[in-house]
This record gives structure tokens, C-alpha cells and sequence, in this order.
């Protein structure tokens, strides 16, 4: 091999590791991204009355575009697996609050997201709920209300890795 062509060799060598660390960076960037506009993740709940980490709740986007949540882990200290909601008047009545849907139907609108509901597994209550991003899309302000949303409860959630 010729030095023109070794030097040639390196040369594309160097650029080609120069593209692929460009590309893992865009992608970094694109995640970064679309986490800064979309609550679709895993985020932790804290509990209201003791201010402690309660549950990880993971919420998805379905083919409509509508946003769902699911509880995937308990984080409570007397948080057992086997916990279920026998308050729930609803088809989740004695089911198992580990892996229970208790987001349903969010809708983007304007800045946020609304038209939803969600579950309270401790009490079993329905109420409508709107959520928003905050902290560049590391904090979701979650909102539960009866009738106007002035009539309501707000949790921040804290995005999980």
C-alpha cells in the first residue's frame, strides 16, 4: 500500500468514527428532545401525605395519539404486590394496582393535556385530569378535578431514567 493510499485509509477511517459519534449525538438530542415535549416515559408519583416516593407509573402514546399510564412498581415502604383496588367501582374492582391502567384517554390540547381521566387506587374515585410538562420536560404537573379543573388536586411527578 502507498502512503497517499494509508493516509486516504486513515482519513476515512477518522471521518467515519467522526459520523457515527455525530449520529449517537443527534439521537441523544432527538430523546432529549422529544422528552422536553411528550410525558410519554416512566415518572415517579409522591405520595400527598408524606411527601415520599409512592409509585412509577409508565405512560404511552397509542396509534391515536391519546396518552395512557400504567403502574408498574410500588415505592412505598408498606407498598406489598398483591395490593388491590377495592375501592374501584369500576371493571378494575379487586384487581391487582401493580400494572393497573390508571391514566386514560389524555389528549394533547394548547400546551398540555387534557379530556383524560384517572384512577385514585386508594379511594377508588374517577376524576377528569389534565397534565402538563414543566422543567424541561423533566417535572409533569398532573391535575385530577370534579366538574372545573379549580376543583382539584395537582401532584408533580418527577421524570425516571
Amino acid at each position: 500500500m502507498t502512503p497517499f493510499t494509508q493516509r486516504t485509509r486513515a482519513m476515512m477511517m477518522r471521518t467515519a468514527r467522526q459520523a457515527a459519534l455525530a449520529g449517537v449525538l443527534l439521537a441523544s438530542a432527538v430523546t432529549a428532545m422529544a422528552q422536553a415535549d411528550s410525558p410519554v416515559g416512566t415518572w415517579q408519583t409522591i405520595d400527598d401525605h408524606t411527601g415520599q416516593p409512592k409509585a412509577l407509573v409508565q405512560i404511552t402514546q397509542d396509534s391515536s395519539g391519546a396518552l395512557d399510564g400504567k403502574v408498574i412498581k410500588g415505592l412505598g415502604p408498606n407498598d406489598q404486590p398483591e395490593r388491590r383496588c377495592t375501592a374501584c367501582t369500576d371493571a378494575r374492582k379487586d384487581q391487582l394496582i401493580l400494572g393497573m391502567t390508571i391514566i386514560n384517554d389524555m389528549k394533547k390540547v394548547d400546551d398540555g393535556w387534557d379530556d383524560g381521566q384517572i384512577l385514585d387506587p386508594e379511594n377508588g374515585k374517577i376524576y377528569k385530569c389534565k397534565m402538563h410538562l414543566e422543567d424541561g420536560g423533566q417535572k409533569l404537573v398532573v391535575r385530577g378535578y370534579i366538574g372545573v379543573s379549580l376543583l382539584g388536586r395537582s401532584q408533580t411527578w418527577i421524570r425516571q431514567q
